[in-house]
């Protein structure tokens, strides 16, 4: 096997200058993601690994955009126009796509039967009329909004497929409320992130029916055992995570690879809905541009 190329860190152990191994190398795909296909740091990053022999896929919104050009391949979102400097419809997206992709390396692969393929296919048909039915009701959310969209700040909790959900729902509400916001990992909760909790820190767990759910119940209690209130998203008559939870925002079931593009969405519209409340310029957020051009 030939080395991996090899890049400097700024860690210093006694005399000696330690380097850290990246997988940029001939026979790794290297998979860059880029609403505009500008950002600076991903095309930064595409370079590097195109240098060190790396093929590039391009996953992009805009044709013709740098990112798009450079790579060897492009996997296009087509999610039409994004207005907003807060990008969420192109979030949607990249979900999906990047879930197809793993879902077809993994059937060419055999990582995953035939039949698991076809019937994870037919699963990601049923999510246009899902996310429709997330869409259609709002009223828990202003619910949400009215109680907690002055005076509080927020701690997003999620694990396993969810975690990054949990980043995307803080990073929403950072953006466009300017209420302060975090996410952490659920796991991590003992490490520090419980002593914020309090009357004054909603916590937002995002717990979907899946293989992490009893976990977050865990999460929420210990939230709620220190005066937190919690607003949850669950699946449809979840039970458990209702018993809990101060408010809950439904998603319909669904597989549980699929719940980060339901389980995004409520998120994204408690920051709408949160922002409008606080009169806050929802497209236009103050110090932020659309696209990331310099580093």
């Amino acid at each position: 096997m030939e080395e991996l190329a090899r890049v400097p860190v700024d860690v210093w152990l006694g005399s000696e200058l330690r380097y850290a191994d990246y997988p940029f190398q001939p026979g790794t795909l290297t998979v860059a993601v880029s609403q505009s296909g500008e950002t600076a740091d991903t095309l930064a990053a595409a370079r590097k690994a195109r240098e060190e022999g790396s093929r590039i896929l391009a996953v992009t919104n805009v044709r013709g955009s740098t990112l798009a050009r450079e790579a060897d391949q492009v996997l296009y979102m087509r999610s039409g126009p994004e207005m907003g400097v807060a990008a969420t419809k192109t979030c949607t997206s990249q979900l999906v796509c990047m879930t197809l992709l793993a879902l077809h390396l993994a059937r060419n692969r055999e990582a995953i039967s035939l039949k698991r393929f076809g019937d994870l296919m037919g699963k990601a048909a049923e999510l246009p009329a899902s996310i429709e039915a997330v869409l259609e009701d709002p009223s828990e959310i202003m619910s949400c909004v009215r109680t907690y969209g002055r005076g509080h700040s927020f701690i997003y909790l999620g694990r396993r497929y969810n975690l990054a959900t949990a980043y995307e729902g803080a990073l929403k509400m950072k953006e466009i409320s300017y209420a302060h916001a975090e996410a952490y990992g659920a796991g991590e909760m003992k490490h520090g992130p419980l002593a914020l909790v309090d009357e004054s820190m909603a916590g937002v767990a995002i717990a979907p029916a899946g293989r992490v759910t009893e976990k977050m119940v865990s999460n929420i209690q210990e939230v709620r055992a220190r005066r937190g209130p919690v607003i949850s998203v669950a699946t449809r008559g979840d039970r458990l995570v209702r018993s809990v939870s101060d408010h809950v925002l439904e998603i319909p079931p669904c597989e549980e690879i699929f719940s980060p593009i339901l389980a995004v969405l409520p998120l994204q519209l408690l920051a709408y809905y949160t922002a409008r409340e606080l009169g806050r310029e929802v497209d236009q957020p103050r110090n932020l541009a659309k696209s990331v051009t310099v580093e």
